[in-house]
This record gives C-alpha cells, structure tokens and sequence, in this order.
C-alpha cells in the first residue's frame, strides 16, 4: 500500500478515534492520536494477520501494552474490517465489546487482554518465546508507552527477551514525552530510551513515528536482525492530527465536549480531502 493511502488510512482512524472517545465521554485521546500512524502501519501492511485469521495459529500477533490506548487500536480495527466502524460509538458502554483496555474475551483481534501497565509486554514476550519453541515464524509485536516503561516489569520483560534473543519480537515505543501528569522527563525520566533497550541487547532503530517512510524502512530493518530483538523508539506528538490536542498531557485522558469534537472532526475531514486532491 503506498504511503498516501495510509495516510488517507490514519485520518479515518484518527476521526473513529475521536468518535469513540466523544461518544463514551470518557478515554484516552492523546496516546490514541500519538500511535495511529504506527497502528495504520501495522494492520495495513505489517502484520500478516487479517480479520479472517484471527484464529490462525500462525498469524503475527500484535499486543497493546499501554491498553489505556485502547480507542486507537479499535478505531484501526474497525477501518481494517474486523467490525462494522458504527460499533466505535458502543466504546465503554455496558455491554460492549470494545471495553475500556482490550478483552480478548469479548473482541476478535485482539491477542491480549491488556491495561495494568507492563503485563501485555510480559505476554508478548511469551508470545515470541512460544514461537521459538514451536519453530513457528510467526512475528510478535507490542506497542508500550513511554510513561509505562516506567514500570519494572518492562525492564525484566526486555532482560529476558535480550538474553534469550528473541529476535521475532519487535518492540515499538509510543515516545510522545507525555504522560497523565506531565513530561515523562520531569514525572519520572526513563531517558536514554535507546541505550537502556541496548543495554538488553535489543537492536535500536530511532525513528519519527509519524513518518510513514521511517517507520516502513524501521520495521523492515526489524526483519533482518537476527539473534536478539528489536526496539522502535517512535517519537511522536501526543494528540496528533488536531491542533488543540498536540503536545498537550491535558487530552491524556479527557474527552472532548461536542464544539471541541466537531473541530477535531473538521480538522481531520479537512485533512483527508486535502490528501484526496494530492
């Protein structure tokens, strides 16, 4: 798929976003909007994974760590085909499939149920040791926040994962530099990201994770890496794609008030057609 398609991709996963988080009055906006170019990316041309193989034992899997982000990860899988995209606006509701962190219980998909931080990390790395067991080739991939590798569980997960080289998962930072209270920098800095990974014997590719070309070129790096795994550090604006929303730890975990959504909506609609006439 070319890169303007997967932009046309992300605007429509950005607005179910905003749908969902609008329609619930309640989640996490932010680290939704951060990670969509990286969650487009993945379901649209990495993963080979599809809504009709969400029972295939040899499908890549793919774990939202930071589970709170929960609103991107539907939104892709609703423009991807896995449900009908309406179901966006059931988001949090009772009775819905598309619960406030991910529930492998209730929605195909989803390979972890995830949302204590650090855990879906852990799981992932036993997804990528299984494969080894079993000589399977399929690939592991989790996506982790930057406020959650605050977590020590994270750094366990990755002491393990480095020594025993498990060179068919592959990490991705959501490096937004914001989390619920602030700068991760003066909340509680995990900084060097790329040297403490290295430090577990992960192979580091820094990229704009934003950047539809860096993060084509980062995760086919990825594939070539053998004997240990890879960590994408993404850095990326926080509320991405809607102005008032950008860089602001505010929309973390605030939903927007209806004037507030139909100008996000307007921004993204806008977008999207300027991309049509491209």
């Amino acid at each position: 798929m070319d890169k303007l398609t997967l932009q046309k991709k992300a605007v429509e996963v950005r607005k179910n976003i905003l749908t969902g988080v609008y329609s619930a009055q309640a989640g996490h906006p932010g680290g939704s909007l951060s990670a969509a170019d990286i969650l487009t990316y993945l379901y649209f041309e990495e993963l080979n994974t599809s809504p009709e193989s969400t029972q295939d034992p040899d499908r890549d899997r793919f774990v939202l760590s930071k589970g709170h982000a929960a609103p991107g990860l539907y939104a892709t899988l609703a423009v991807r085909g896995y449900f009908p995209p309406e179901e966006v606006k059931t988001l949090r509701k009772l009775g819905s499939r598309l619960q406030g962190h991910p529930s492998i219980q209730y929605l195909p998909g989803v390979d972890m149920s995830t949302g204590s931080l650090g855990q879906g990390y852990s799981a992932a790395v036993g997804m990528a040791l299984s494969a080894k067991l079993d000589q399977k080739d399929y690939r592991t991939y989790v996506l982790l926040g930057d406020g959650e590798i605050e977590e020590g569980q994270v750094w366990e997960a990755s002491m393990f994962a480095g020594f025993h080289k498990l060179d068919n998962l592959c990490v991705i930072v959501d490096n937004n530099n914001l989390q619920i209270d602030g700068p991760i920098d003066t909340v509680c800095s995990p900084y060097p990201i790329d040297r403490k990974f290295a430090a577990f014997n992960f192979h580091v590719i820094n990229i704009d994770g934003n950047d539809f070309d860096q993060i084509e070129t980062a995760f086919e790096e990825a594939k070539t890496v053998k004997g240990m795994p890879t960590a994408i550090i993404a850095h990326t604006v926080k509320g991405k794609g809607v102005s008032f929303m950008e860089n602001k730890a505010a929309w973390h975990g605030t939903a927007p008030n209806a004037e507030q959504y139909e100008q996000a909506m307007a921004e993204l609609t806008k977008a999207g057609e300027a991309l049509c006439q491209m």
